[in-house]
């Protein structure tokens, strides 16, 4: 199993992620890209079908590569899945893709993460219909307090990016929530992922080491890990 070590800064969402030294890094793999993981120290995987990059004509391919790679060791999560309705597949096709993902998700034990934009009531009310065992994360949140206790209320956790967390609206939102469903992603962007810890950091008025030590309790917390 590789896991971070204490102090390092994970990011839990990234695309085509270069670790470094006191650097762990979650790595989504896009089904529609075809690539697979491998064993590589500070990086590990999910893999998930992406609204944007589905249709009738791919979604079977995409759907069986997702539950073929999903069953490698170094492939933590499922996802990204989930609804865009501003960009991608008809609602009924994403709908049905992030069903099988669910699918996935609950029977090879690993927690999804979501990209969801304008599709609030949609996630909430299949969460509530599939009543799933495993947590969900949702990348790249910008909502509102509300919505966001409301998703946390339904064991959800939530990755904040860098354009966000720089906006000066973001740290009302952060002060406000559970610490311990928190996390922070470069969601693939040139940026250093550790100006976000020293954001957060300062907003929240804590010491960064504090702040590593609270995203590695929440790590654990979200992959089941129990500490050795």
């Amino acid at each position: 199993m590789i896991l971070p070590h204490k102090g390092d800064y994970i990011d839990i969402h990234t695309h085509e992620g270069s670790p470094g030294p006191g650097l762990f890094i979650l790595e989504n793999l896009m089904a529609h890209e075809g690539k697979t993981p491998g064993k590589e120290a500070g990086l590990i995987y999910s893999v998930g079908v992406h609204p944007w990059h589905l249709d009738e004509s791919n979604y079977h391919k995409l759907v069986d590569f997702t539950r073929q790679t999903a069953v490698n060791r170094w492939v933590y999560a499922i996802g990204e899945a989930g609804f865009d309705k501003l960009k991608g597949a008809s609602p009924e096709l994403q709908r049905k893709a992030f069903g099988e993902q669910v699918n996935i998700s609950e029977e090879l034990e690993k927690p999804l993460i979501i990209h969801c934009v304008r599709a609030w009531e949609e996630l909430l009310s299949v969460h509530k219909k599939l009543k799933p065992k495993m947590p969900w994360l949702v990348h790249g949140f910008r909502g509102k307090r509300e919505l966001a206790l409301q998703l946390i209320s339904r064991n959800m956790y939530l990755s904040f990016w860098f354009d966000f967390i720089m906006r000066p609206e973001s740290s009302e939102l952060v002060r406000s929530l559970p610490l311990e469903r928190i996390f922070l992603e470069s969601d693939g962007a040139e940026v250093d992922i550790r100006d976000l810890y020293k954001k957060v950091a300062a907003d929240l008025e804590l010491e960064q080491v504090a702040l590593k030590d609270q995203i590695m309790r929440n790590f654990m917390q979200f992959f089941n890990i129990r500490e050795s």
